[in-house]
Parts: C-alpha cells; sequence; structure tokens
C-alpha cells in the first residue's frame, strides 16, 4: 500500500515535470499542496441526481416567503425561493417532476417544468426550483453563478429601497434624506391617488367603490380619474419630497392607484418637472399598446414586468418600446438565466433592466448573480432594509449584505450561503423545518403539451 506521503512527492514530482516541460516556472510546495483543495471533492457533477425537496415557511422578511432545499445523493443541496405571498405548492408539485434528474442540467430541468408556471406568483415554484438548481450546479462544479453565466461586469450591485408611505411630504422628504445618509444613491417612493383622496374635488369614481390599489378591476375598468385639484397636490407632494431628498439622486415612483389611461397622461405630464426616473406599473402590462400610448405622451420612463413570466412579452415590450426600463422580478421572470436572456434581449433593443425583489436574502442573492451577470442591469430594489434581523437569515456572505445601498457579488460556490438555522427557527410563518415530503414524491400525469 503506497503512503499517502508518497502519493503526495509523487504529484509534486509529476506536476514539476509537467511545468517543466510547458516552459512554467518551478512551482512552490504551496502552490502544489493547494491545487487540489480547489477541486469539489464532495461531488461528481455527472453522477449527481435530486433525491428530495421540502419546504420551509419564512415570515415577515420583509412578506411570507417558502424556501425550497433541493437534496441530492451526494449529500449537496441546493436553496431556492418561492416568490413573496405565493403558496409553497407551487414548487412542492414539482418534486415529482425532477426526482432523479441531473441538478447540473439545469437549462433542460428548467425546460421540463416551466409549463407549470404562470405570470405572478403563479411562477413561484419553477423559479425557486430554477434557482436552487443553479446553487447545486455551482457547488457541485466549485465555482459562483455569475460565472457560470458568462462572468460579471461588476462587483458591487446598486440596490434602491422603498420607503414605507408617510402622508406628511416634508416628514417623507427627511425620510428620503436618512435613506441619502445610508449610502442609498437610488430612492424609491409609492405616490398614489389614495394620498390625496380624502380631501373632496381630488378623485371622481363610481360612488361606493373601493379605492384600494388592491382592488382586483383593472385601471382601465374602474371608471376612477384624478382631477387637476388632485394632480396638483400629488404634485406638491413630490415637491416637498425633492426639496428634502435633493434633485441630484434618482428617485423611482409606483403604486398610483387603478386611474384610468388619460389620468395616468395627465398626472405623468404634471410631474415631469420633479424629473422621476420612472413611473412604474402605471397600468397592467398586459396592454403594450395602452403602455405606448402614455410612454409616447409622458416625458418620464416608464417601467414595468414584475408580475411577468419568462423572456417573450418583455421582448414584445421592448420591441415595440412600449416601457423604457423592464423590471423583472427573478422570481416570476423564469429564473436565474431567464432573467439573463430577458436583460440580454432588452438590450439588443436600448432598454435598461431593473430588478424588482421583495424576498430573502436567497432570492436577494439569486437576483445579485444575474445582475452582476448583466451587462444592461440598472439598480435592484431591496424591500427589507428596516428588517434588522434579514442579513442574519444567512452565512457565508459579507454582512451587512445591504451596504451602504450595495451588495457585494459572493464569489463562493453557487449562490455563496447558507442558512442560519437557529435565525430561521425564529421567523418561521408556520410550523416545520424543511420536513419531509413523501405526499409529493410520485404525481402520475402525462404533462406532454403535444401529440
Amino acid at each position: 500500500m503506497v503512503s499517502k506521503d508518497k502519493n503526495v512527492h509523487g504529484r509534486r514530482s509529476f506536476l514539476r515535470g509537467a511545468a517543466g516541460a510547458l516552459g512554467v516556472g518551478l512551482w512552490s510546495d504551496q502552490v502544489l499542496e493547494a491545487l487540489p483543495q480547489n477541486v469539489n471533492t464532495n461531488s461528481k457533477p455527472s453522477d449527481l441526481r435530486i433525491t428530495d425537496l421540502r419546504v420551509l415557511v419564512l415570515a415577515r422578511a420583509p412578506m411570507t416567503s417558502p424556501i425550497i432545499r433541493i437534496d441530492t445523493n451526494q449529500g449537496i443541496y441546493g436553496l431556492g425561493e418561492v416568490r413573496d405571498g405565493a403558496s409553497k405548492n407551487y414548487a412542492l408539485m414539482l418534486k415529482s417532476r425532477i426526482m432523479g434528474e441531473n441538478p447540473c442540467n439545469v437549462d433542460k430541468v428548467f425546460r421540463k417544468i416551466k409549463q407549470f408556471g404562470g405570470h405572478s406568483r403563479q411562477a413561484g415554484g419553477v423559479c425557486g426550483v430554477e434557482m436552487a438548481l443553479w446553487d447545486l450546479a455551482g457547488k457541485a462544479y466549485n465555482v459562483p453563478v455569475h460565472q457560470m453565466l458568462g462572468g460579471k461586469f461588476r462587483d458591487k450591485i446598486r440596490c434602491y429601497c422603498d420607503t414605507p408611505q408617510v402622508r406628511d411630504p416634508k416628514a417623507f422628504g427627511l425620510r428620503m434624506k436618512e435613506r441619502r445618509e445610508q449610502g442609498f444613491t437610488w430612492l424609491k417612493m409609492d405616490l398614489g391617488v389614495d394620498l390625496v383622496a380624502q380631501i373632496p374635488g381630488t378623485v371622481t369614481m363610481p360612488l361606493g367603490t373601493n379605492l384600494a390599489y388592491g382592488n382586483n378591476t383593472q385601471h382601465m375598468f374602474t371608471g376612477m380619474e384624478i382631477t387637476d385639484k388632485g394632480i396638483e397636490l400629488l404634485c406638491n407632494y413630490v415637491a416637498l419630497v425633492r426639496e428634502g431628498a435633493g434633485m441630484d439622486v434618482p428617485i423611482s415612483a409606483d403604486h398610483f392607484g387603478h386611474i384610468g389611461v388619460n389620468s395616468c397622461i395627465r398626472l405623468g405630464k404634471a410631474l415631469t418637472k420633479y424629473n422621476l426616473s420612472w413611473l412604474e406599473d402605471m397600468i397592467p402590462w398586459q396592454y403594450p399598446e395602452l403602455l405606448k400610448k402614455i410612454a409616447d405622451s409622458v416625458d418620464i420612463p416608464l417601467a414595468t414586468g414584475e408580475d411577468i413570466y419568462l423572456k417573450e412579452s418583455f421582448i414584445e415590450l421592448c420591441r415595440s418600446h412600449a416601457v423604457d426600463i423592464i423590471q423583472p422580478d427573478l422570481a416570476t421572470s423564469g429564473g436565474i438565466l431567464e432573467t439573463k436572456k430577458i436583460g440580454d434581449a432588452a438590450q439588443e433593443f436600448g432598454v435598461p433592466m431593473a430588478l424588482h425583489m421583495a424576498g430573502t436574502p436567497i432570492a436577494a442573492m439569486a437576483s445579485v448573480h444575474c445582475a452582476a451577470a448583466t451587462e444592461n442591469f440598472l439598480v435592484m430594489e431591496n424591500h427589507s432594509v428596516d428588517i434588522p434581523w434579514w442579513s442574519d437569515l444567512v452565512e457565508g456572505v459579507e454582512k451587512p449584505i445591504l451596504n451602504k445601498g450595495f451588495i457585494t457579488v459572493p464569489d463562493k460556490p453557487g449562490l455563496g450561503i447558507t442558512l442560519n438555522e437557529a435565525v430561521v427557527k425564529q421567523h418561521l410563518g408556520e410550523p416545520g423545518y424543511f420536513e419531509p415530503t413523501p405526499d409529493w414524491t410520485r404525481d402520475r400525469s402525462n404533462d406532454r403539451l403535444w401529440s
């Protein structure tokens, strides 16, 4: 039996000989000793197989978010996240369809399951699984996800943060100023008709209807329109916010309320002098012709996309220039690779990509890797700035994760994070920490979409 020392000595002699033959300078013992450490000896990627999928549910992070873990026959696992507000069952129903697959075949598995996704939260399971597959593939090959996407264009990811709405514009302007002092170089505000609707003469709508933007009636069908008085008051609000935050920092605006297309145009025109960086989701994304009508009439960029699944609808929006900025949420748009494809396609039409993100550090890091690898990336949302334990949910990355308005791109394998089990268990939204899911292991179904 050959001893370990003789094996090491033989390997060193061979490598030195190879280096000499290639004209490479003599390698030191330290370099030779380090070489095998760069190989993940716990994984043989070609033999890797999925053996399980389990779920836990986090609450108030900032939303309720199911976290999935995909296990393998070689002991490594991948983490993914179902989009905030979605059911964990969107992921669990995919378990039977991915069992036995090699997770390194990310695109193949994604194409197998993408038929089970849909717009908005219905895509949550497919996207969560896709994130976990990339995490596994990176761990198997011992490289960060961004490297498998072609490498990175940037080392840090710029973030903007949503700031909870305050009715007093001066107070809100001070809060935005505080965000600047925290290091944020891009700001975000809600600017809905609910800010002024209590004042008589600001909004007209059928009597007795619901004002809330959470109403399920789409904007064009509510009969709700803003008056000149309402527009003037909202402009005064933005003026005072700008006074506090300054004119030199980008401020994006969202949640205008379910007002009609013409009201969107009139409001957008009136806001021009405040130089907002974008007006988000003024109407539903499913109406590209109406979005283009607004975009062609208003001199502030329009953005949409957080509820769109897969690249095709994004490409159509970009081709027709119905919006100026696309804003996919990676937990809806199809996961990491599909979102990079979306960004690359948008770049061909001269359209930048911002990223919507209101999840845990898992969705955040998946988005960070994608943003790092996509050239036309602009800025990424973080909805958890005021949650003190958000960064503590994971280990393995620079802390705080969001530091002075930026997130450092991890260089560890996969997504570059592990869960902090103790902290996670303190913030569960329902009992159970990755409990077994045997009821989802088999599902007899012919999923083929063609004959």
